[in-house]
């Protein structure tokens, strides 16, 4: 059986033995007074000087209170300076970040908390109710707010003590930060991701994405996922480049953002840039100060991605990975966009094409699971060796769960999904977890759930459900549910009533019949 690796067309890369904080400050003395990071609305901002005070004060308040190596905190906020603040705070004094969706309700918050063994919790004020009843039954006693704090609360700025520099760790070893991710299949899990594997992303990405030395980026991408907190957050500041921050995104905000802000480089999902090609409002910014689009998280279709460029006169271009490779597995190198490619393996990786039935290699052009090996692969799940060996390989290679392509170019297209997971505007949706709840209504017997192809979303949950004897079930009475219990990313917005649902002989949900 022949192996077939496809190794990156990129010169290797130096992986400097830095902490992530190290790295990302690693411009500061030399620019101290450039705008690191700040808010569109321009209600704040940190020069490189300024932020690297910021996270080294906190760090200090933090190990104050006993937050050090083995601790973890819980970081449930939208996009802000602040949030790198507290992120590399946490980071410089020996800690891990669990970074939760904002949008989350508490029994989705109370789960990573307890699974990730968070003891400390920052939230914006918006947030103080949900993560009141998300910390019962959870090791956190203290949740910090960014901004006023009502009782029972302790405003971020009590946090801030005599700074301290980088409390000793083992770069790759070490715990930085526990997004959670559901992986292929299941519940979401706790990603373990090391200092090394963030350092490594960062560089490894160097000779697709290349900065100057004037750049400004649209950052309204969740920094809570990894594609924000790596690509953007961490990995603009590493390269001197100034962040500008949304809480969410606006259409007429960011176009108001690049007009104003000369916004060089506009980070983007695929519904963004469904906006970007077809919204007539986009006609009355000036946008020419916009020199790539970059889009991430799900495929962008090559029509779509034409007729972008073409409006906005510049590049749009994509690349691939996932949480469990910190991101970044592919990238298009300037210049070199091929259209519906997520482009070529990057900087120190290797790639396979693999048979998912035979488990052998698939040629040049050929479909088959693509595996990746290289430093930015995780660690592992938290608490969960065997869905880490599922996914990772003896011989170190992750197994992504997307069937794709590598072209004679070296460029590479995800063509099919392997793995259940539903990426609904590039989030993920585990159909385990909504049939875990759709199930415990009255009206339903059983219940499977499967993504179904939608142009602006990329995907949508599709529920089929065998209703109770007697029982008549609504999409509305799903969507009921499924409200009041999980975010609203995860809402079925289909429903079929169906006599039975089709399982192998080992009760293993056939999703594939389903799928027709």
């Amino acid at each position: 059986m022949t192996t077939i690796i496809h190794s990156s067309p990129l010169p290797d890369v130096e992986i400097p033995e830095v902490t992530i904080t190290q790295h990302v400050l690693r411009r500061a003395a030399e620019i101290p007074d450039r705008v690191a990071i700040r808010d569109a609305a321009g209600t704040s901002s940190y020069t490189f000087a300024e932020l690297s005070k910021a996270i080294h004060s906190l760090a200090g308040g933090l190990a104050g209170r006993g937050i050090g190596s083995g601790s973890v905190v819980g970081l449930m906020a939208p996009n802000t300076p602040e949030y790198a603040v507290i992120f590399h705070g946490a980071a410089v004094a020996g800690a891990a970040v669990t970074t939760i969706n904002p949008t989350y309700g508490s029994e989705e918050v109370r789960h990573q908390l307890q699974d990730a063994g968070a003891t400390m919790l920052f939230v914006v004020p918006m947030f103080i109710e949900v993560a009141q009843a998300a910390i019962e039954g959870t090791d956190v006693t203290e949740i910090v707010v960014l901004g006023g704090a009502p009782g029972g609360t302790t405003a971020v700025a009590e946090l801030f003590g005599d700074p301290i520099e980088q409390v000793p760790v083992d770069l790759a070893d070490h715990t930085v930060v526990l997004p959670y991710s559901s992986g292929t299949t299941g519940l979401p899990k706790g990603v373990i991701l090391t200092h090394r594997n963030l350092v490594a992303n960062i560089e490894q990405v160097q000779h697709a994405i290349r900065y100057g030395d004037d750049e400004v980026a649209l950052a309204a991408l969740p920094f809570f996922h990894i594609y924000g907190m790596q690509v953007l957050m961490n990995g603009l500041l590493a390269n001197g480049v100034t962040a500008v921050t949304m809480p969410r995104f606006d259409m007429v905000e960011a176009l108001q953002a690049v007009q104003d802000l000369k916004v060089t480089r506009f980070f983007a999902v695929p519904p963004i840039i469904l906006g970007l090609a077809k919204a007539p409002i986009v006609g009355e910014y000036d946008t020419s100060s916009i020199r790539q689009v970059f889009s991430g998280a799900a495929p962008l279709g090559a029509e779509l991605a034409a007729e972008a460029s073409a409006r906005l006169n510049c590049e749009v271009v994509q690349g691939y990975g996932m949480t469990e490779l910190s991101p970044v597995s592919h990238c298009t190198v300037e210049g070199d966009f091929r259209p519906g490619t997520s482009g070529v393996t990057v900087s120190n990786t290797e790639s396979r094409i693999v048979d998912p039935d035979t488990g052998e290699d698939r040629e040049i052009g050929e479909r088959g699971e693509l595996w990746v090996r290289g430093p930015q692969v995780m660690k592992g799940y938290l608490n969960n060796d065997e869905a880490t060996a599922s996914t990772i390989d003896d011989d170190g290679w992750l197994h992504t769960g997307d069937i794709s392509i590598i072209d004679e170019h070296g460029h590479m297209s995800v063509v099919d999904r392997l793995k259940e997971l539903i990426k609904f505007k590039g989030f993920q949706v585990a159909p385990a977890e909504l049939e875990a709840l759709i199930v415990t209504h009255p009206k339903v017997s059983d219940v499977a759930v499967i993504g179904v192809p939608d142009d602006e979303a990329g995907e949508v949950p599709k529920a089929f459900v065998v209703p109770a004897p007697g029982e008549t079930v609504t999409l509305e009475d799903i969507q009921t549910l499924v409200s009041e219990h999980l975010v609203s990313y995860k809402q079925v917005r289909v429903l079929e009533v169906v006599e039975a649902i089709p399982k192998s002989a080992a009760g293993k949900i056939l999703r594939k019949e389903l799928r027709g």
